[in-house]
């Protein structure tokens, strides 16, 4: 059988949110404290995905 060299990096998709910016923990942190300070449904996704990045980092 023929060796065959796949690259899995390409392969494997990202665990980071791809619409949040670059941001520091803290910065992030300060973004989901704004988003959560008011009730509003509209910003739902917003804070799911801000969540979703800190929790990326926390692993």
């Amino acid at each position: 059988m023929p060796h065959i060299q796949i690259d899995r990096a390409h392969l494997a998709p990202s665990i980071l949110p791809a619409d949040i910016p670059e941001l520091s923990d803290d910065e992030c942190i300060a973004c989901l404290a704004r988003a959560v300070e008011t009730p509003d449904s509209a910003r739902l996704d917003e804070v799911a995905a801000l969540i979703g990045r800190l929790a990326v980092t926390i692993e």
